[in-house]
C-alpha cells in the first residue's frame, strides 16, 4: 500500500501529493486494461495464424474464447463458423456432427447480422442450408469412405500431407470418387498458398491442376473442380487460364449460384465488367388463343409498320403463338404436356433476326435499334441458344440445358468470352 504523509491543505506541496495519489490510483486499472487488450490481440493473431495454416481443430478452442471477448468481430465469427463446419465433416458421431453444424450456422448468421457479406460467409450459409451430405457414406466402398474420412480428419488438423495420403487411398479404392480427386487438388493448392516463394506456388498449382483435371474427367458437370482450378490459377496470376476455368464452372452448373462467384472475383480482381447483351422487346402487338388443333391470332395493324421494332418483334410473337400446336409435340415426342422450351425461345428470336437481316441486306432496314443490333450479332455468331440459356432461362428452358451442353460447350464458352466479358463486349 502507498502511504502519503498528510500535509496542510493550503500548501502547494499538498496539491502535488494529491495529484500524485490520484495518478497512481488511475494508472493501475489502465495498465491492467492495456495488458488485457494486448493479450486478446495476441490470441487473435494466433487464432488467425492457425486458421491460415488450415489447423481448424486447433483454432476452434482459441476462437471460442475470443468471441466471448470480441462478440462483434465479424472476421472472427466467420472464421470460427467456417472452421467448425470444416471439422464437422470428420466427426463420426451423427449427433455430435449435427451439433457442430448447428454451431457453425449460428456463428455465420451472427456474422451476417453484424454486416458480414463475404463470399466465404455466403458459401458456408449455402452449404449449411442443405442436407448434411457427410452423414452418409461418400463411397459405396466402405474402405474408401473410411480413408476419405481419415483424410478429412487430417485436413481439419492442418496436416495436409496426411490428408493427401487419405484422399489418395480413397481414390485408389474407388476410382470414381469425385471428391477424393477434388480434395487432393485442394490440398496441393493450399500447400502452394502457404508457400513463401513463387516457384513453389507455381509448382503446387500445376500439381493441383492435374488432380482437378482428374476430378473433371470423373464428372465434368460438377462445377467445383473447375472453380477450384480457377482459384489456383488466379492465385499465381494466370489471368486468362483462370478465366477459362471459371467459365467452365458456369457451363458445368449454370443454374447454381456458386460457379458465378469465381468469375465475379476474377472480374473484380482484374477490373473487368461483365453483362449479357441487352435485348428489350416492345410490348406485343399480337394476342392469340389456342385450341387443341388450331391457334387464333389477333394482330393490331396500327403497330405493324414495316421497318419499326414492333414489326420485327411481331415475328417473335407469331412464332411463339403457333409453336405450341404446330411444333412442340414433334420436337418433344416424349413429353405429354407443353412447356416453354429452348427450341421455342431460340426459334422465335431467330425468326426476328432472320427477317431483320434480310431486310437490312435488301436496303429496307436502314438503321437498327440497340436491341435488334445485339440480336443480329448473336444470330450471326450462332449463339442465340447460348444467350437464351444464360440470359433468359425459365424452368422449362433449363430442362434443355444438359442435352444442349453435351455437344455445344465451345459455343457456350464463346458466348461468355465474346459477348459477356467487357474487353470484347461491344454492347
Amino acid at each position: 500500500m502507498l502511504r502519503i504523509r498528510p500535509a496542510t491543505p493550503t500548501t502547494p506541496h499538498s496539491n502535488l501529493v494529491k495529484c500524485l495519489f490520484f495518478a497512481l490510483l488511475l494508472a493501475a486499472p489502465l495498465q491492467v486494461l492495456a495488458q488485457t487488450t494486448s493479450d486478446v490481440a495476441e490470441e487473435r493473431a494466433r487464432a488467425m495464424k492457425l486458421y491460415d495454416q488450415n489447423k481448424f481443430a486447433d483454432a476452434i478452442p482459441v476462437m471460442e474464447k475470443l468471441v466471448r471477448e470480441l462478440p462483434s468481430d465479424t472476421v472472427l465469427l466467420e472464421r470460427l463458423g467456417w472452421s467448425t463446419f470444416v471439422v464437422s465433416a470428420s466427426i463420426k458421431d451423427p449427433e455430435a456432427r449435427k451439433k457442430a453444424r448447428a454451431r457453425a450456422l449460428e456463428l455465420l448468421k451472427r456474422a451476417k447480422d453484424l454486416g458480414d457479406d463475404s463470399e466465404l460467409l455466403r458459401t458456408g450459409l449455402d452449404a449449411l442450408s442443405q442436407p448434411d451430405d457427410t452423414s452418409g457414406p461418400a463411397s459405396p466402398v466402405a474402405e474408401a469412405d473410411a480413408a476419405l474420412r481419415e483424410g478429412e480428419a487430417a485436413h481439419s488438423r492442418g496436416d495436409l500431407d496426411a490428408a493427401i495420403k487419405g484422399y489418395r487411398r480413397a481414390l485408389e479404392l474407388d476410382p470414381k470418387l469425385y471428391i477424393a480427386a477434388l480434395f487432393i487438388g485442394d490440398m496441393y493448392f493450399k500447400k502452394g498458398y502457404q508457400a513463401r516463394d513463387l516457384k513453389t506456388k507455381q509448382e503446387m498449382t500445376v500439381v493441383a491442376g492435374e488432380w482437378f483435371k482428374r476430378a473433371i474427367a470423373i464428372d465434368e458437370n460438377i462445377e467445383t473442380a473447375h472453380r477450384y482450378w480457377g482459384d489456383a490459377l488466379m492465385a499465381v496470376g494466370e489471368q486468362e487460364e483462370a478465366k477459362a476455368k471459371f467459365i467452365d464452372a458456369i457451363i458445368a452448373e449454370p443454374f447454381n449460384r456458386k460457379p458465378y462467384t469465381g468469375l465475379l472475383q476474377w472480374a473484380n480482381r482484374f477490373r473487368v465488367s461483365m453483362s449479357h447483351p441487352q435485348i428489350q422487346q416492345p410490348k406485343s402487338s399480337i394476342s392469340s388463343s389456342s385450341g387443341e388443333q388450331q391457334t387464333t391470332i389477333m394482330i393490331d395493324p396500327k403497330k405493324m409498320a414495316e421497318g419499326t421494332p414492333e414489326y420485327y418483334w411481331s415475328f417473335y410473337d407469331l412464332t411463339r403463338a403457333t409453336y405450341k400446336t404446330a411444333r412442340f409435340q414433334k420436337e418433344h415426342p416424349g413429353e405429354k404436356e407443353y412447356r416453354h422450351s429452348l427450341s421455342e425461345e431460340a426459334s422465335a428470336l431467330r425468326m426476328v433476326a432472320e427477317v431483320a437481316s434480310r431486310h437490312q441486306k435488301e436496303g429496307k432496314l436502314k438503321a437498327l435499334d440497340p436491341s435488334l443490333e445485339n440480336l443480329l450479332k448473336l444470330y450471326n455468331a450462332d449463339l442465340i441458344e447460348a444467350y437464351v440459356l444464360f440470359a433468359r432461362p425459365d424452368g422449362g428452358i433449363a430442362r434443355d440445358y444438359l442435352e444442349y451442353s453435351r455437344t455445344n460447350r465451345d459455343k457456350l464458352r464463346k458466348y461468355w468470352n465474346d459477348f459477356v466479358i467487357a474487353k470484347q463486349n461491344k454492347f
